[in-house]
């Protein structure tokens, strides 16, 4: 007898159909199974049948074969134990003949017969459901997960037992055994987030870098900040994901799928506030962009729709700054491995954090006694390719005694900065309206022209600054995207010189020279 159950694999973040075949037929007593297999996949064998033989069924002695196809997709992780099991199942009538074509089955299957939770399973319910699939039975830990996906039914399964159960009942009678798991998501999506306890009110003075982070925040651009230890880098980046608009339903569902790929959910059936990571700079260059023998989510897709913040920027590894090149311009990042290239998400905001020397306390004389080519050495550590790819950077001088005793009642707050990023990003939406962009930061050369036109004041003025500064051709493009950020923020039509002017200030190359 031969039966096909619906699964699927995870490739990258997305999800792939595999369906399970299961024949069952006389000859040899033996189960061979075929389809491009990884070691836990071969492993499957050894499981369901333990389990089958705990939970009291016997397996006749009969040859069964199993194919995974389509056969030249690399199959890796535990999920197909389940889909295996319902095919013996319907072949050996231990549940009668169901409509395997409407359902998709996932888990891994304990010797005990208990079903285990899997990663990926946010994306692999959303494929169920781009397939027309009604039915999808997950291991109950991951059921929540699934069902935030609407349109589909979704089981939540502890044991093989109440599956076998829920077949052989009555269809009438099922929902007995097992229900449909319900999630209201708008409700979940709202009770789910946060409100940020890190305000940006708490930071005393550095007006400037609180400007450059809310001109960052609202064209979603790099920026990176200089300045002494104890100057208030790493606490105005975190405050930054403050001031981003929160997740609309559509992004909350892409990061989730990240952290569900990379079994990083903990719990969390929907992810509702903006990522923020902060890797230590001894991270490798795997675990920044991704991949391993069995390919995961590296920090910068885990920082997908948010904020990857890399303090001590020079202390990093050169080959991990230098991966970041290609995915800072994609907002992808590809990972080749012998199994095949796998593709994550990277659409992240930047920002970047350093001291100005080794001691960290230049030009303070007084502190600082690094010696020329030390400071030079020690910034020249961060490549020409990698400040050409960030925006903004700002210099942070040593916090004065006056901001930190006085109370200033009507500081900036983070509230106030989100509500003149939201406005901005509501010019932004409007502005690339049935284009392929969202940000400014987005724009890409060949539509420059047409989304930051320029007067003849304002050529003028940018020429002056291509010349003066010997700007390099994308140094020249990041400068006047960063112009029409400020401009939106302004709620101004046009990029005036005064724009240009400022965007100049926070060019990387001036403030490292």
């Amino acid at each position: 007898m031969y039966y096909c159950v619906n699964s699927c694999a995870v490739v990258g973040v997305n999800a792939m159909p595999v369906q399970v075949e299961v024949d069952v037929s006389e000859g040899l007593p033996q189960m061979s199974m075929v389809g491009s297999l990884g070691q836990e996949v071969r492993e499957a064998k050894e499981r369901v049948f333990a389990a089958l033989k705990n939970i009291g069924l016997d397996v006749p002695a009969m040859h069964i074969t199993v194919n995974l196809s389509p056969a030249d997709l690399r199959k890796e992780g535990t999920a197909f134990d389940l889909p295996i099991a319902i095919g013996m199942f319907v072949s050996m009538s231990y549940i009668p003949n169901i409509n395997l074509h409407e359902m998709m089955f996932l888990g891994e299957i304990g010797l005990n017969g208990e079903i285990k939770s899997v990663r990926g399973a946010l994306p692999m319910v959303r494929l169920a459901k781009q397939q027309g699939i009604k039915h999808c039975f997950l291991p109950a830990e991951n059921a929540k997960e699934g069902a935030v996906i609407e349109g589909i039914q979704v089981y939540g399964i502890h044991h093989l037992t109440e599956l076998i159960l829920f077949f052989q009942m009555e269809e009438k009678s099922r929902e007995e055994v097992l229900k449909p798991e319900k999630v209201n998501v708008l409700e979940l999506f709202q009770q789910g987030r946060e409100a940020y306890k890190d305000d940006f009110s708490q930071v005393r003075g550095q007006t400037v870098a609180k400007r450059a982070s809310l001109i960052a925040a609202a064209g979603f651009h790099n920026l990176l900040m200089l300045g002494p230890p104890g100057a208030g880098k790493s606490m105005i980046a975190k405050r930054i994901p403050g001031i981003l608009p929160p997740l609309t339903l559509e992004e909350s569902l892409e990061v989730t799928s990240v952290y569900s790929v990379a079994g990083l959910t903990k719990n969390q059936n929907l992810l509702v506030n903006r990522p923020f990571q902060s890797p230590h700079h001894t991270i490798s260059t795997t675990a920044l962009t991704g991949g391993g023998i069995r390919p995961r989510p590296g920090a910068i897709s885990l920082a997908h729709r948010g904020v990857l913040f890399l303090d001590e920027l020079p202390e990093f590894s050169k080959n991990a700054l230098e991966a970041m090149r290609q995915p800072l311009e994609n907002k992808t990042i590809q990972v080749a491995r012998v199994g095949g290239v796998v593709e994550y998400p990277a659409d992240f905001m930047l920002v970047c954090a350093m001291n100005p020397c080794p001691c960290g306390y230049f030009p303070n004389r007084n502190k600082c006694k690094c010696t020329e080519p030390q400071i030079k050495r020690y910034l020249s550590k961060i490549s020409g390719p990698i400040l050409d790819r960030i925006d903004l950077c700002v210099e942070l001088k040593e916090v004065e005694i006056e901001h930190l005793q006085r109370k200033e009642e009507n500081d900036t707050t983070s509230s106030m900065l989100q509500n003149k990023v939201e406005i901005a990003r509501q010019i932004q939406t409007e502005r690339f309206r049935n284009t392929e962009y969202r940000f400014n930061s987005d724009i890409q050369a060949k539509d420059m022209d047409e989304f930051c036109y320029l007067g003849k004041v304002e050529r003028l003025c940018i020429q002056k600054m291509y010349q003066s500064l010997n700007l390099s051709a994308r140094s020249y493009h990041r400068i006047i995207k960063v112009a029409r950020t400020i401009a939106d923020l302004e709620e101004s039509k046009e990029i005036q010189e005064k724009h240009l002017l400022e965007a100049g200030l926070y060019r990387p190359g001036e403030v490292l020279a």
